[in-house]
């Protein structure tokens, strides 16, 4: 069972409670319950050595109870002293545990297998059943983030036919060669890549109330090593689709692929790149870092069959079921992860491997990595289509969560 899957109950809310003097403290204890159930069911603890788990939790349940205790205390008035107390012990315990969960949830990663049947009958020509992509994106790479690091190395395994790395793969200015390490073991495989403006800029402490609403946040000033990791990507082959068309061909699959620089900077040009994918390719790609909707219906326009992007993270911050609260971007929260149809086109949007190491928490959403297996159509459903030949593969000291998905679109 995924950590997006787990079954979790809003707590009740009685009504003494709601009729307390501040209904904020309320609500601090409501959600704590709700994070500890959310714990218990999802099994995140599970993985993590007896040692690591206790020491935390105790510090944090210790900073976090004072804190409580001095929220509480005195200030609900329907409470005793000594009841107060007590809920003030426990909104501690269960923040902390919620916080923890947060936390490990940014550690927790998970590989999603699609099967997409996008191509017509006798694309392959009798020479493959599937063309395999692997998509990355939103790395955010820190140089002491090894277990990341293993585990998308590991990725490999996976032997796909094509990598495509939708960016922000830097988390700060001196993480470039732990991303080419990590990368190493792909660089071999044909790959595209754009970027986001996170491998321009270094990030920047978010406002959550900018985040919340929507508005974008300045970048900041400090410069990042981009072309660096750009200079290390072409040397191996790797195409760069930063307004950039491209025509070639693995192992006799044709592609076309077209990208842009990142639309939720306001660095994109579509002009640079319009215009019909070339009519002999097997599968026409789009890359986008932010899947901003002017960029996404552009792509969609001139005919591209499939769109890639990544920057939403997923959400990050979600409802249980993966449901994102926000997308950080233009696109809705329908489309905000996975994948979808986006007018004549199919659009994946990467959930992401990372997340600023300003806000490093993820709820009910994963880091993935996703395995786009494309196939042709099979014109009987779901039913119909072939299962995926993906080996487990073990990685990441029993972190990895294989999730294997198979959509008819």
């Amino acid at each position: 069972m995924s950590w997006s899957d787990a079954s979790c109950a809003f707590p009740d809310v009685s009504s003494s409670w709601i009729a307390a003097n501040n209904i904020r403290n309320v609500l601090v204890v409501s959600l704590s319950r709700f994070f500890i159930d959310c714990l218990r069911s999802s099994r995140i603890i599970a993985f993590i050595p007896m040692p690591l788990r206790i020491a935390p939790l105790r510090t944090l349940t210790s900073r976090i109870g004072k804190a409580s205790r001095h929220l509480y205390h005195g200030r609900v008035s329907i409470f005793p002293r000594s009841i107060g107390k007590k809920i003030a012990a426990t909104a501690g315990a269960a923040g902390a545990a919620g916080a923890a969960a947060a936390l490990l949830g940014a550690s927790r990663f998970r590989l999603a297998v699609t099967t997409i049947p996008m191509l017509e009958k006798g694309t392959f020509r009798g020479r493959r059943n599937e063309f395999r992509i692997l998509h990355i994106s939103d790395l955010h790479m820190l140089p002491h983030q090894q277990l990341k690091q293993l585990w998308v190395s590991e990725l490999a395994e996976l032997e796909p036919d094509l990598v495509v790395n939708t960016g922000d793969n830097l988390g700060d200015p001196k993480a470039v060669p732990a991303v080419v390490q990590t990368l190493s073991p792909l660089l071999t495989t044909p790959g595209l890549f754009c970027f986001g403006t996170n491998d321009y800029w270094a990030p920047t402490a978010p406002n959550p109330l900018r985040y919340l609403t929507g508005k974008k946040q300045k970048h900041s000033d400090q410069g990042m090593p981009w072309k660096n990791l750009r200079a290390v990507f072409k040397e191996h082959g790797w195409e760069d689709c930063t307004h950039q068309r491209h025509d070639f061909a693995v192992d006799g699959f044709r592609l076309a692929v077209a990208g842009v620089d990142d639309p939720h900077g306001d660095l994109d040009d579509y002009s640079l790149i319009a215009g019909e994918p070339n009519k002999d390719a097997d599968l026409s790609i789009g890359l986008t870092h932010s899947p901003e909707p002017r960029v996404l219906d552009a792509f969609a326009k001139d005919g591209y069959q499939l769109i890639l992007a990544g920057h939403t993270h997923g959400g990050q911050l979600c409802l249980p079921g993966g449901k994102p609260i926000v997308t950080n971007s233009g696109i809705d929260r329908e489309h905000a992860s996975g994948v979808s149809e986006w007018k004549d086109s199919i659009l994946n949007v990467s959930p992401g491997l990372g997340t600023s190491k300003f806000a490093p928490v993820r709820t009910f959403c994963p880091p993935t990595a996703q395995l786009l297996c494309i196939v042709e159509k099979g014109g009987g459903g779901a039913d119909d289509l072939p299962e995926p030949t993906v080996d487990e593969i073990e990685v990441g000291d029993g972190f990895i969560e294989r999730e294997i998905v198979v959509k008819g679109l």
